[in-house]
């Protein structure tokens, strides 16, 4: 699973990164972004172009009675989708891309889990496929929300993590965005582990396991945990 991740670029860097037009959202650098908060997406328009939003993380089905804390829709299996009702909706009608400088999973190691952070060789901000969301409540509340799609992990995560979330080229973006029409088998074919060579990885404080924790330090190596 995707459960916490970083966005260090400024709203004016992916708006040039990811083609988005028209007026850009206020948002605040995360270096350990968790459900719940409003953090930004990248979308289609109704009109031919691409914008920035705010969204909360954590999907709400548009038919649901609204957010509920006993369920966990942060994360979407790639496998199913397509399929699954709470998904398949905004498979069709609403991808989106989340902007992420990089992300971070758990190992089981003694004394407790231990965080690493994974991001882009290249040190470049990138795009998870996700998914959003509109619901509308019985007294008018309205909330947009998104969640993330992971798969198998690939060699980079796997020796932490079995899953990761799904990390798309740049080339791929209008595809999965459904710019091109493209039919829904190629799209489910995006939703597969990024090459593991265009990653990299260190471990982490333990501070990020606090969602009140956000602050640039998160996103340094531990040295006494690094190898020779």
């Amino acid at each position: 699973m995707c459960g916490r991740y970083a966005l260090t670029s400024p709203p004016e860097a992916l708006a040039k990164l990811f083609a988005a037009i028209g007026a850009l959202p206020n948002f605040p650098r995360r270096y350990n972004a968790a459900p719940s908060q409003a953090l930004p997406i990248v979308r289609r328009t109704p009109r031919p172009g691409r914008e920035l939003a705010l969204a909360r993380w954590g999907l709400i089905p548009s038919w649901s009675k609204g957010p509920d804390s006993r369920f966990s829709m942060i994360n979407a299996r790639a496998e199913t989708v397509a399929e699954k009702p709470a998904y398949r909706g905004a498979f069709r009608h609403r991808p989106c891309l989340v902007p992420a400088n990089g992300f971070f999973e758990w190992q089981a190691a003694k004394g407790g889990k231990q965080p690493y952070y994974f991001s882009l060789k290249s040190g470049e901000p990138f795009a998870f496929a996700g998914l959003w969301e509109h619901w509308i409540g019985a007294g008018g509340d309205e909330i947009e929300s998104f969640t993330i799609i992971v798969t198998d992990a690939n060699d980079c995560v796997a020796p932490v993590h079995q899953r990761m979330p799904v990390i798309l080229h740049m080339q791929d973006h209008a595809r999965w965005l459904g710019e091109d029409d493209a039919p829904t088998r190629e799209r489910l074919a995006l939703l597969r582990p990024l090459p593991a060579d265009e990653m990299q990885c260190w471990p982490v404080s333990k501070k990020v396991n606090s969602p009140a924790n956000d602050s640039p330090d998160l996103l340094e190596a531990e040295a006494d945990l690094l190898g020779p």
